[in-house]
């Protein structure tokens, strides 16, 4: 396959899909095959609490957008779905008039998307369209909405800050873009008046954002390695702000965490995740790109524990739920792993399909979106 200048790496878009091509005559290779699962005991009595099918995600990753009690899906082919978080009861289910391209974004009030063609459109909580506005190029990275505005990062590594109410643009700021990347979406997240934007080449930036001035920009991981494809170190899912600090984690970099109002690094450890972090008061989480769960102690980042039973799972980002751990993976299975040890202490099933979505925590809901468009909320007995 040739490599144009703005190739994206194979592993990650194969991920997307959800699937992978095959030989099949060729012999399995049990170093490479997804780990089968094995037979578990478990000891969480895990339930469905509700189930809402909101429709397929196609090529794109797409998380639920949590906001108060109100639960925001979207599916790819426009529809735009609010959500009782506790009960999975539709308050209301729109469409969006094109096609969606990226997670919700949401402070409550205003309920931002991005849409093909980089289409940038805004509704109310009642699912009225507010506006729309338009990016440089195609938006898979969720918008971020508070501070009285809508922040809007698209693929060309142009970041745009829109007026909430209205849709006019207040500001930009351009950052380069590495000449090969992952065709991922590098989250964004507000912690305060600041918007944290995973960058391409390994680097994490702090923006103001009512008005877009950066606060701080920091390199997570450097590039190394003698080829383009080595050298790659993008930022992985959405960074977390937890107490003070920003958590994230690199493909082929590391895991770190960072002071949120200096960018000054509280520590760093060696990792390759295609996946993001969850952090809580002890621990950080994440998955890496073979599919081992691993966990570090937020305070020094002293290696926790590590499981490597979920082999080549394609793992999603992990989610810290009471006193355990959950993953989904290729296959929409939902793994639960003792938070204190790693230990794997429970599974529960979905529809099938690939789970790459971001788990939301909602009250004593864990909530995961298949992308065939099941969006499950678990709970334990």
């Amino acid at each position: 396959m040739r490599l144009t200048e703005k190739l994206v790496a194979a592993s990650l878009l194969v991920l997307m899909a959800g699937c992978s091509s095959w030989n099949p005559f060729a012999k399995k290779d049990p170093k490479t095959e997804p780990a089968k699962l094995v037979e578990l005991k478990s000891s969480m009595a895990v339930r469905e609490a509700w189930k809402y099918s909101i429709g397929k995600s196609g090529v794109y990753a797409f998380t639920p957008a949590l906001s108060g009690s109100s639960l925001y899906v979207v599916n790819a082919d426009g529809a735009l779905a609010r959500l009782d978080a506790a009960t999975g009861r539709e308050t209301w289910r729109i469409k969006s008039g094109t096609d969606i391209t990226s997670s919700p974004g949401t402070d409550g009030n205003v309920v931002a998307v991005g849409g093909v063609k980089g289409a940038v459109m805004a509704f109310d909580a009642d699912g009225k369209e507010l506006w729309k506005a338009q990016a440089s190029s195609e938006v898979l990275t969720a918008p971020v909405v508070g501070d009285g505005v809508v922040v809007v990062r698209s693929v060309d590594n142009r970041i745009l800050g829109f007026d909430a109410r209205t849709g006019e643009r207040k500001w930009v700021v351009q950052r380069n873009t590495p000449s090969l990347t992952l065709r991922n979406a590098p989250g964004m997240v507000m912690g305060g008046a600041s918007v944290y934007v995973a960058q391409p080449g390994g680097k994490l930036l702090a923006l103001t954002a009512a008005t877009g001035v950066v606060r701080w920009e920091t390199a997570v991981s450097e590039a190394r390695g003698a080829t383009e494809l080595e050298r790659v170190s993008d930022i992985a899912g959405t960074p977390v702000v937890f107490e003070g600090e920003v958590c994230t984690v690199t493909y082929q970099g590391k895991a770190g965490c960072f002071d949120a109002a200096t960018g000054v690094p509280r520590w760093t450890k060696p990792v390759s995740s295609d996946v993001g972090v969850a952090v809580d008061q002890r621990f950080v989480f994440t998955a890496d790109d073979q599919g081992t769960v691993l966990a570090f102690a937020r305070e020094g980042g002293q290696g926790a524990w590590k499981n490597e039973a979920l082999a080549r799972r394609r793992l999603s980002t992990p989610a810290s739920y009471g006193r355990s751990v959950a993953v989904g993976d290729y296959q929409g299975y939902i793994h639960f792993l003792s938070r204190e040890d790693g230990a794997l202490i429970g599974r529960v099933s979905t529809d099938g399909s690939p789970i790459i979505s971001v788990p939301v925590v909602a009250g004593s809901n864990l909530i995961f979106q298949t992308q065939s468009g099941t969006v499950t909320a678990l709970a334990v007995e």
